[in-house]
């Protein structure tokens, strides 16, 4: 048996630190990153407990610049759409909002859950088979974290038509899209969500909780 790790408080606290700080990142320094850091990031996602350890992300790294447009044409057609929803004030507030960085990433990705796996042989989705979906949120989640911890940004774009992406990156047809990442270094860093700062909605307090809570 192996023997476990201590984890003090001062890493209890940093560790509250970084999920306080993580962000939802739209605006991008134009710079690589060390694709051993990629490498790393990657490899930590193998770490995300999965539904019957099935493992069902699949992680595709977009750097064809013809597939990137194909996906910003995507969200222009889907921001269009979304912004005919809204009237008045807040139109002109969503039209105002920066809701992507797919022109500033230097990295991207497309993240993809394999329904179609065998791995897991079935356990623990017969009545849920949603918990395959949630288990490569999960592995984002942990991707977005140790990307947070090295200075690295990371911003989830939602605002597209997931047929549009499966056809321009031509995956199987058993393969959902769960996220399009952007990755890269922030090109500014603050204590707020973006949208709370430009006014589009309050949230809730926000404070770093402390050791009681």
């Amino acid at each position: 048996m192996s023997t476990p790790p201590i984890f003090d408080e001062a890493f209890a606290g940093k560790l509250d630190e970084l999920i306080a700080w993580r962000r939802d990142v739209r605006r991008f320094r134009p710079e690589p990153l060390p694709e051993e850091s990629i490498a790393h990031l990657l490899a930590l996602t193998e770490f995300s407990p999965s539904v019957g350890h099935s493992q069902p992300w699949r992680w595709i790294r977009v750097r064809d610049e013809a597939r990137r447009q194909a996906v910003r044409e995507s969200f222009a057609r889907c921001n269009a759409e979304a912004l005919d929803d809204y009237q008045g004030e807040q139109a002109a507030l969503y039209a105002r909002l920066k809701l992507e960085g797919l022109r500033d990433a230097p990295e991207q990705f497309a993240v993809f859950c394999d329904h179609g796996t065998g791995q897991g042989h079935g356990l623990g989705r017969r009545t849920m088979p949603e918990m395959l979906d949630y288990s490569v949120v999960t592995a984002i989640t942990q991707f977005w974290l140790a990307a947070r911890a090295r200075g690295i940004g990371v911003g989830w774009v939602s605002i597209l038509e997931p047929e549009a992406v499966s056809a321009a990156l031509d995956t199987p047809p058993d393969w959902k899209l769960i996220a399009w990442l952007c990755v890269g270094y922030p090109q500014e860093e603050h204590a707020d969500p973006e949208l709370i700062r430009h006014g589009w909605e309050v949230g809730r307090g926000r404070e770093t909780p402390t050791p009681d809570g």
